[in-house]
Formats: C-alpha cells, sequence, structure tokens
C-alpha cells in the first residue's frame, strides 16, 4: 500500500469513530441533560471536519510538481496542520463561553438540570475510543512523517481530554447532586482551556513551517556532517533549510579542489545528493552550489 492510500485508511478509520461518537453524543447530551457532554460533541463533530480536510488536502499534497509550484505541493499539508489549529481553537473558545455562561447562570440563582448516567457512559466510551484512536494515527503519521496526520492524532487526542473533563464533571454532578450540577459546565470549560492549548501548538507549529522557518540546529548539524563525510569535500557552508509539507528542502555550498574535474565535482555532488535523500526521504530537494577551494573561503554556516 502506498503512503497516500495509508493515510486514507488511517484517516477513514478515524472518520468512522468521530462519526459514531457525533451521533450517540448528541443524543447523550439531549437525553442526559448534560450541557458538557452537547459541548463535546461539537468538539466531535470538528474532528469529523478535519477528517476531511485531511483528506482532501493530502491528495493534493502529494500531486507531483508541475509548472506553477516547482517545489511540489507540499505546503497543502501544511495550511492542512493549519486549518486543523484553527478549528480546534474556534471549538475551544466556544466551549469555553459556554460553560462561562452557564455559571454565570447559576450563580445568579438559576437552577442547572443535573446530568443522567446515559451521559457520562457516552464520555466514558469517547475516552476508550478516541484514545485507542489517538494512538494509531499518531503511530501511523510519525511512519509516514505527515505532519497533517500528526496533527489530526493530536485532535483526537483532544477529544479524549475533552471526555475526560466532561465525565469528571457528569460524574461529579451526579454523584454528588443536583446542587452540584453546576460542575457540569466547569468540567466544559476546562476541556475549553485543554484544547486551546493544544490548538495554538498547531498553529505555532503550521505558520512556523508557512513562514518559511529553517529546520532545527540538530538537524542542520547533521546536514553538515553528512555532507563534510564525502572525500574531497570541503566546508559546507550557507545552509538553507526549511520544510514542504512533509519533505526537506535543503540547500548549500561547498568548495571543491580547482583542479577536479567537471565530472569529478558532479559526482561528489551527487553524492552529497545521495547521502542526503537517503537519510531524509527520496523526495527531499537539494540543491548544492560548487565553489573552487583556491577562492577566499567564505564564512561557515
Amino acid at each position: 500500500m502506498n503512503e497516500e492510500k495509508e493515510i486514507y485508511k488511517v484517516t477513514l478509520v478515524g472518520s468512522g469513530v468521530n462519526l459514531i461518537l457525533v451521533i450517540f453524543k448528541f443524543l447523550a447530551g439531549f437525553f442526559g441533560h448534560s450541557a458538557a457532554m452537547i459541548a463535546d460533541a461539537v468538539h466531535s463533530v470538528s474532528d469529523f471536519a478535519t477528517d476531511i480536510v485531511v483528506l482532501a488536502f493530502v491528495k493534493i499534497s502529494r500531486m507531483p510538481k508541475d509548472k506553477s509550484h516547482d517545489y511540489g505541493h507540499g505546503k497543502f499539508e501544511t495550511l492542512a496542520t493549519t486549518l486543523i489549529g484553527v478549528a480546534l481553537f474556534a471549538v475551544a473558545v466556544g466551549i469555553f463561553i459556554s460553560g462561562v455562561k452557564k455559571i454565570i447562570s447559576w450563580a445568579n440563582g438559576e437552577a442547572l438540570t443535573q446530568p443522567e448516567m446515559l451521559a457520562l457512559w457516552a464520555a466514558l466510551a469517547s475516552i476508550i475510543l478516541k484514545e485507542l484512536t489517538y494512538r494509531y494515527t499518531i503511530a501511523k503519521g510519525k511512519i509516514l512523517n505527515s505532519k497533517a496526520m500528526i496533527a489530526n492524532a493530536w485532535h483526537h487526542r483532544s477529544d479524549a481530554l475533552s471526555s475526560i473533563g466532561t465525565g469528571i464533571g457528569i460524574g461529579g454532578a451526579i454523584l454528588l447532586g443536583e446542587r452540584w450540577a453546576v460542575l457540569d459546565p466547569i468540567a466544559s470549560i476546562i476541556v475549553g482551556i485543554m484544547i486551546v492549548k493544544v490548538s495554538v501548538e498547531l498553529l505555532k507549529n503550521g505558520m512556523d513551517e508557512l513562514m518559511e522557518q529553517s529546520l532545527p540546529d540538530s538537524i542542520e548539524d547533521e546536514i553538515i556532517k553528512i555532507a563534510s563525510s564525502v572525500p574531497g569535500v570541503s566546508e559546507p557552508h550557507d545552509l538553507c533549510t526549511r520544510r514542504i509539507g512533509n519533505r526537506y528542502a535543503i540547500e548549500m555550498h561547498i568548495l571543491l579542489s580547482g583542479e577536479m574535474s567537471l565530472n569529478e565535482a558532479h559526482d561528489k555532488s551527487s553524492e552529497i545528493e545521495r547521502l542526503l535523500k537517503e537519510r531524509y526521504g527520496e523526495h527531499t530537494h537539494v540543491a548544492i552550489h560548487i565553489e573552487p577551494l583556491e577562492s577566499e573561503s567564505p564564512s561557515k554556516a
């Protein structure tokens, strides 16, 4: 099974789980009289929507380069990651505001409806299913080096965390009695805060890539070592790196002996390119500029 089909398979599994939970949570929230569970159901709707985003954008990001996209379409996957972060943030803010409104109403003397056991069972089912889906998706995402899939896995984990908070609030409201029904909206606020944290991290990662942030120093140091390991290559410098979706783009200058033939110089450059693609994937973009060793040595990267 190729990479794109594997991503589709994993995402479809998550979509199926999300669709089941959306229906179950809304029914449990409505008939179980739980605002926290309905908020949790809305979160699951956002999960289902982002699954569709991943399916659409991953297909586009795997398209080969063309006349108008010389570096391919990998940034579409980065865009998908960013959109998932936006969706998570919007859902978190909505959950938070709804919880605050209910607490204010309770403080003003309005009685809140005590949730029922059906809502608690829904929360427990969601915790188990979403944690399993997270573990499955994150493992596959790391194997396939798919940022969008990893982001979607964290969306599954955020739903599991959401359900934990929801379950605690619902359980407390049921066990402690009607006077503690306020625990239900309090739980929704805690859930909203947790989701905000995850969404901000996803947004930061997505924006860093869209703004062409360089690869981490540890990876750039490794790239320099790989280039320097080729006999005859001196002082790799002017290293420029970035991510293009789930792929790396690497550009650098190297020094070679001025007495070396053009064919030999080409072979050295090709060997560096081969080693880098062997390390970071066959679709890694590599561009190497060759300079004669006798020229004035430039400053190192």
